[in-house]
């Protein structure tokens, strides 16, 4: 049974509690800092995010301009939705490795469609349906088949990627008005400040996604099985519909990524998306995600994708450094954040 509080500390021999306002202020503090333990790795993603910030701005000039920072919402868009999909699987102690070829198959269907002169209104439902099939082909083999999810979702992935290679293997562009729209609007919040409906379409898919995790018994539900599957089973949680259903929010985000990554490129592509699950998966580590679940927070993932976002800006800003650094950082960045959580998990057990 997953708690989301941390017991108090026992009183002192006795059951003297410390007299004095000094010492009821101590206490308080003392049970707040345990009480907000779970939140150390997404204070420490936060910590690090506005210290790239810092440092971006002292060493380059208009970093801290409205434009850099809207663009870090515009150009990970689609990350983001992905990451959002990912934490619920991995907050339930599973993984997803098939986000990325989804992001293509859809991609490249929607592409293929629109070239064919199929309505806008018809295509994107079609393509998001997609990922949510897929996603629940996935969950029945991990609940009814009892196959393990790296193995699932690998043989996922391998299907999506193939089928995306039967649709075209050569790049489609797209003239759709209505993604040309979608891919050109810009709506200002200021005089640098802006946003475009793709961000917009993340803000919601986060917002939708933090209400259900956190404020719903789904969610509850989701945190549960991550910390005990057996413990969920005998306090008669649903456990089947679930799993189930978890990874088919994390196919549907998947398609949804795939339709922002397609407005953003104009294009569809069969090799698109290769590695991206793996980049949704440490932007959720660096988030605060613990790898073993039943910890987790969707707006920690958010933070995780603006830092590898702003990982690849300031080496933008640098101009001299190759985008390889990015990986470089991303990696040392990811074995930190697993380093802490390891600690954490240490120090809960003690």
């Amino acid at each position: 049974m997953i708690t989301h509080e941390l017991e108090p500390a026992p009183s002192p021999a006795g059951g003297a509690q410390p007299s004095g306002t000094a010492g009821g202020a101590l206490t308080r503090v003392a049970s707040a800092l345990r009480l907000d333990r779970r939140y150390v790795p997404v204070i420490g993603t936060l910590v690090v995010l506005l210290g790239m910030f810092a440092l971006g701005s002292s060493r380059y000039e208009n970093f801290l301009s409205g434009r850099v920072i809207s663009n870090l919402l515009i150009n990970n868009s689609y990350l983001v939705v992905l990451a959002v999909g990912m934490t619920f699987v991995i907050i339930a102690g599973g993984i997803d490795l098939s986000v990325g070829a989804v992001v293509a198959l859809s991609g490249i269907t929607a592409a293929s469609l629109f070239q064919s002169g199929w309505p806008a209104a018809v295509v994107i439902p079609l393509v998001i349906l997609i990922g949510s099939v897929l996603g629940l082909v996935v969950g029945v083999m991990v609940h009814v088949f009892e196959i393990q999810p790296f193995i699932a979702t690998l043989a996922a992935m391998f299907l999506a990627r193939g089928l995306a290679y039967v649709v075209s293997l050569s790049s489609i562009p797209i003239t759709n008005e209505t993604i040309v729209w979608l891919s050109s609007t810009r709506i200002p919040l200021g005089e640098t400040w802006s946003l475009t409906p793709s961000g917009i379409i993340a803000l919601l898919v986060v917002a939708v996604a933090f209400v259900v995790l956190h404020y719903t018994r789904f969610g509850r539900t989701v945190y549960a099985i991550g910390g005990g599957e057996q413990s969920a089973v005998l306090m008669g949680l649903p456990v089947a519909r679930t799993k189930v259903l978890i990874y088919v929010i994390s196919g549907t985000c998947a398609g949804i990524a795939g339709f922002l990554f397609t407005v953003f490129s104009r294009s569809g592509y069969s090799l698109t998306g290769v590695g991206m699950e793996l980049d949704a998966i440490a932007a959720v580590v660096i988030g605060g995600t613990l790898l073993t679940g039943g910890s987790g927070f969707v707006l920690g993932s958010v933070l995780g994708v603006l830092v590898l976002g702003l990982i690849q800006t300031i080496i933008t800003f640098e101009g001299t450094l190759s985008s390889w650094w990015t990986r470089i950082v991303i990696g040392a960045l990811l074995l930190a954040f697993v380093v802490i959580q390891r600690l954490l998990l240490v120090r809960r057990r003690v």
